[in-house]
């Protein structure tokens, strides 16, 4: 028996203006709001000594350095020595579409304009606000853990690469992805419900870099299913079981399931460069299962969902035995590696190579790079060496087959490009082991790792671990291929940012942390070198927040389109406001909700809440106008089975007004559409 707490916060942050972390791509800005972005905390104590365990799966793009250092100075501040950096693990759901610039490494910045305050203080608040609800609900409890296969939810976007992995090692496996899910289920001792673990490698873009709402993609989703079905009648975000879909060694793993094709003819484009006849490789894209991306990511996110439920429903193995949790900080560009007795090598400074800039088939590149570039090109070489400085030959022979292109651990202004400390972490909660890596794991990587940690256990005594990988944890180091996919030098490889033994440095230093576990002498590792924090000002290409204006004769919230007097189910209803910039609202309140739809009770003459901006049918689009003028447009999409009657659509919102030079307030108001009828078909 342990004692178990389960919290969940917003993380969401200001949804307008602000880039969107995961393709790189600086057109994809923010532009309103699809569903909220949540932190979610669980606690796992023994109730004989002091011993804990953290996990929290954010709904972000990756735990960054910065969010995680801050998150342990305020843990520290809070709870003194209870919860550290051994034994809280921060992960990232690994979503394309929730804010950036929480990085402190100048690379995040090119895409995310810098370091943004607000964006960082929502992720680190949430996170921490998400522990602190978990602390306060701790009650007496039980683990089960449960494995399955899931269907029809994923591909590998490297296909080619994989293939260069040895045939007598792929021929251990009846597929290039893992489908297997791993999951977790917390109950207290009176068999109520607490929670959900799941973890499942697959990427979170099933929403494409076209998109502009803020969410937490195909991952998301298969929480809010959880959720809304554990809580039942609550809104989404409220209700006390927390559920999370957590990333794993998602490299290489693509969720749009129809493969690459080129957009503009139609063929496919499943070659080793991912490039078009016309086009070249912009024009590869690959496409997932829905009729548009919010179609596939409802298909994706219930598919992993339904599997998730059938094995919670299930789960029968319970979870037993002592905590312990093990991590060092080590310098991840100077790792010695002992392949064999004879044989030594060693990690690079980090570097990006050449296909690094071709994007994915989930995301391409903007400059028509192609994947699979082991030779540089003279003229990006030119633009490089002139801007940014030739890599050393040092670093060129280090990396090779690499072609470089950014020689990240060469630059250092105004701050480091790319870390060089690095998190190794592993939690054990009895005989789970979670292998929390600082980066993308593909497929086969991944699976090298996991055996290499579970042989480790077995030789020192602790036979049967379950070991499991959390992916995008405490810091963010790109991919991680195995030596063979390296040298195909596909997205992935090129962005294995310390050279081709990556991986044998990793499996490694995780082996030293499971012999430490399984020993009992996690006190004698080392600590390491300790990350910097750089003292990183409010450097920022996002435009100021100035005032907000109407159209002469209006008020903010006034009704601009109105919506029409009835709908049926599967119709959308939609109406425009005068609006305000969403960051005011956002830099007011931690977890302001922009609208919500509301239905009329006859019998006691009032309005009822049934959607908020959390809710997956609702959607909310800020548009930008001139002189400090923005719409909103909000939209529902009356999912079946909704109830008939009379409803209506409120926004909420607030309006900066400059009261002098130096100082502005945020004022509150709110506007409502007419009152519209749901009929039956």
């Amino acid at each position: 028996n342990y004692l178990l707490g389960v919290g969940r916060a917003d993380c969401t942050g200001p949804v307008a203006e602000i880039p969107l972390m995961g393709y790189a791509n600086p057109d994809q800005v923010g532009g309103g709001l699809l569903t909220r972005l949540y932190s979610r905390a669980f606690i796992v104590a023994d109730l004989v000594d002091s011993r804990r365990v953290v996990f929290v799966s954010a709904d972000i793009g990756m735990v960054s350095q910065r969010v995680r250092l801050e998150v342990l100075k305020k843990l520290k501040s809070k709870y003194g020595n209870l919860y550290r950096q051994d034994n809280v693990i921060l992960s990232g759901t690994h979503t394309h579409s929730g804010p950036g610039g929480y990085f402190q490494y100048t690379l995040f910045w090119i895409t995310s304009k810098g370091l943004i305050r607000p964006s960082l203080n929502a992720i680190v608040n949430g996170i921490v606000k998400s522990i602190d609800i978990a602390h306060q609900n701790m009650k007496r409890g039980r683990l089960f853990i449960n494995r399955g296969t899931v269907e029809n939810s994923q591909i590998n976007r490297s296909p080619f690469s994989y293939l260069e992995n040895p045939a007598s090692e792929r021929s251990r496996y009846s597929s290039n992805t893992d489908k297997e899910m791993v999951i977790l289920k917390m109950v207290d001792r009176n068999g109520e419900e607490l929670g959900l673990i799941s973890w499942f490698a697959v990427h979170p873009v099933s929403m494409n870099n076209t998109n502009h709402l803020v969410n937490s993609d195909n991952m998301g989703y298969a929480s809010y299913l959880f959720e809304q079905e554990k809580n039942k009648g609550m809104l989404p975000g409220e209700g006390s079981f927390v559920a999370a879909f957590a990333s794993s060694n998602l490299g290489d793993v693509s969720p749009n399931t129809k493969g690459p094709f080129c957009v503009n003819t139609g063929e496919s484009c499943n070659n080793p460069q991912s490039t078009c006849p016309v086009g070249g490789a912009t024009m590869c894209m690959a496409m997932g299962p829905g009729s548009d991306m919010f179609d596939s990511t409802r298909i994706i996110g219930q598919n992993i969902y339904l599997k998730a439920k059938e094995l919670y429903e299930k789960a029968s193995q319970e979870v037993k035995g002592p905590l312990s949790s093990a991590h060092q900080w080590v310098n991840m560009s100077d790792v010695s590696v002992e392949l064999n007795a004879t044989h030594t090598v060693k990690t690079c400074k980090p570097a990006l190579g050449y296909s690094f800039a071709a994007g994915t088939i989930d995301g391409v590149g903007a400059f028509n790079f192609t994947q699979g570039s082991v030779e540089g090109d003279p003229f990006w070489d030119g633009i490089r060496d002139q801007l940014l400085g030739e890599p050393s030959n040092e670093t060129k022979a280090c990396h090779k087959p690499k072609p470089i292109l950014f020689s990240t651990g060469e630059m250092t202004r105004p701050h480091p490009w790319h870390p060089d400390i690095v998190d190794v972490q592993i939690a054990a909660i009895g005989s789970l082991a979670i292998v929390a890596v600082p980066g993308e794991f593909t497929t086969m990587s991944g699976r090298r790792l996991r055996e290499a940690v579970k042989r480790e256990f077995d030789s020192h005594g602790a036979a049967r671990m379950d070991v499991v990988i959390a992916g995008l944890c405490n810091v963010y180091t790109h991919y991680i291929t195995t030596y063979e996919e390296y040298q195909a030098q596909r997205y992935e490889a090129a962005s294995t940012i310390y050279g081709p033994h990556t991986l044998s440095a990793y499996i490694q230093l995780y082996r030293g942390l499971a012999k430490a576990i399984a020993t009992d002498t996690v006190q004698d590792l080392p600590h390491g070198p300790e990350p910097p924090l750089f003292n990183v000002g409010n450097l920022t290409l996002v435009p100021a927040l100035t005032a907000d204006r109407t159209p002469a004769n209006k008020t903010f919230g006034d009704v601009l389109q109105e919506v029409r007097q009835q709908y049926q189910a599967r119709e959308v209803a939609e109406v425009t406001f005068v609006g305000a910039n969403p960051r005011s609202s956002a830099e007011n309140a931690t977890e302001h909700n922009f609208l919500m739809v509301e239905r009329y009770t006859r019998t006691s003459d009032s309005w009822h809440v049934v959607r908020n901006d959390a809710s997956w049918d609702t959607r909310f689009y800020w548009t930008k106008g001139l002189f400090g003028r923005s719409n909103v447009t909000i939209e529902w999409h009356i999912p079946p089975g909704t109830e008939p009657g009379i409803y209506r659509i409120r926004y909420l919102g607030h309006y900066k007004k400059k009261l002098s030079i130096t100082h502005s307030v945020s004022i509150p108001f709110e506007g409502t559409s007419s009152a519209f009828e749901i009929t039956i078909l």
